[in-house]
């Protein structure tokens, strides 16, 4: 199959062998503490919730009347401890709620909504309500980028899987573990747009996902409208201005969106997530992220509680090697290094990046 892509990129050294062979697994923190901070995308939130309260996994805690904005929900069941201001990814300090969880894992999830009757406006309804935003890392609410004026036509919808970050495998990982649930978050995706094809985009250094997402695609139903297609393998291939470029030669001029030249691209971590929120009623309140370095003895790819602190994922996989040098909250290439492991993850943590001093 031939592999698409874009004049120019570099290409750094992957690293993607360290934690590409392990399976999704489940971590919590020992401390029994999430810090979820209020806002996570969009237009700031308030909080819902006062100290003392008693709340329930997936209950909204924190939300805003602006339209683009996106509601933040509790990860665990427990007594609300604090809500202060707390250090956050990106070195700075924002307003947290902080949840003691007391172990009942009682759940508080969305009202059942059948996908195949449901309205697009019930649909997007869902997805804001979900508190699910671009999983790429710009957190970008999804209610919004997939609501374009009525005036502008969808024809392509993207979704993508190129990973191009160095070190960072979640995408290839729920694309192994999970990947009809993206295939059916992406056809939402297109029922909402009324676009005319999906596309999952793969870098080729993942040919070994092809197959799979081939197969998932004729299992259910969306051959004629969906299919799979590789890049090659570069750094930022997976920018959304390059991959649209890269497949369909056309040019987002400066400034502009994607809708400009009728598409969307949103990575498949946020289909699987629209799955998770029309399909299972769940908000978005868990989170997959590689914990990864060349001198780390425990990577992993990891589900973990949005709120969940840093320090402790990283005492979860074992600690830091002795030669450390940076702890890096996402991939090397747009990943900011860490000053204050207490900070937390949030829905949009792709990876934990151990660094030496070398």
């Amino acid at each position: 199959m031939r592999s698409f892509t874009f004049k120019g990129g570099i290409h750094p050294p992957e690293h993607k062998d360290l934690s590409e062979n392990y399976k999704i697994e489940k971590a919590f923190p020992s401390t029994k503490l999430v810090s979820i901070p209020v806002t996570q995308g969009g237009a700031p939130n308030q909080p819902l919730v006062k100290v003392g309260d008693l709340v329930s996994r997936g209950q909204k805690i924190a939300q805003s009347d602006a339209f683009m904005s996106a509601p933040v929900h509790s990860s665990v069941s427990g007594v609300v401890k604090k809500i202060e201001m707390r250090p956050v990814a990106g070195n700075m300090d924002s307003l947290c709620i902080v949840i003691e969880d007391d172990g009942s894992d009682r759940t508080d999830f969305m009202e059942p909504l059948n996908p195949e009757n449901c309205t697009k406006e019930e649909a997007l309804a869902r997805i804001r309500e979900a508190g699910i935003v671009g999983m790429g890392g710009a957190a970008f609410p999804t209610h919004v980028k997939l609501n374009p004026p009525k005036d502008k036509k969808i024809k392509y919808i993207l979704g993508n899987a190129a990973e191009c970050e160095p070190y960072l495998t979640i995408d290839y990982r729920t694309i192994l573990e999970s990947s009809e649930k993206i295939i059916d978050g992406l056809f939402i995706e297109m029922k909402i747009t009324e676009a005319e094809q999906g596309i999952i985009v793969l870098e080729d250094n993942k040919k070994d996902c092809l197959p799979i997402l081939q197969t998932a695609i004729e299992k259910l139903g969306y051959k004629d409208s969906m299919k799979v297609v590789l890049v090659k393998t570069k750094y930022p291939q997976g920018a959304e201005k390059q991959l649209i470029y890269a497949l369909t030669k056309r040019e987002v001029p400066s400034g502009k969106l994607p809708i400009k030249v009728n598409c969307v691209v949103n990575n498949v971590g946020t289909a699987f997530a629209i799955y998770q929120a029309v399909q299972k009623n769940r908000p978005l309140i868990d989170n997959i992220l590689t914990f990864t370095g060349k001198k780390t003895t425990n990577n992993k790819n990891l589900l973990v509680r949005v709120g969940t602190s840093i320090q402790s994922i990283i005492d979860f996989c074992g600690g830091l090697p002795e030669d450390t040098g940076k702890v890096i909250n996402g991939g090397p290439m747009m990943g900011k290094a860490m000053m204050d492991l207490t900070a937390p993850t949030t829905k949009t943590t792709s990876s934990i990046l151990v660094m030496s001093e070398a």
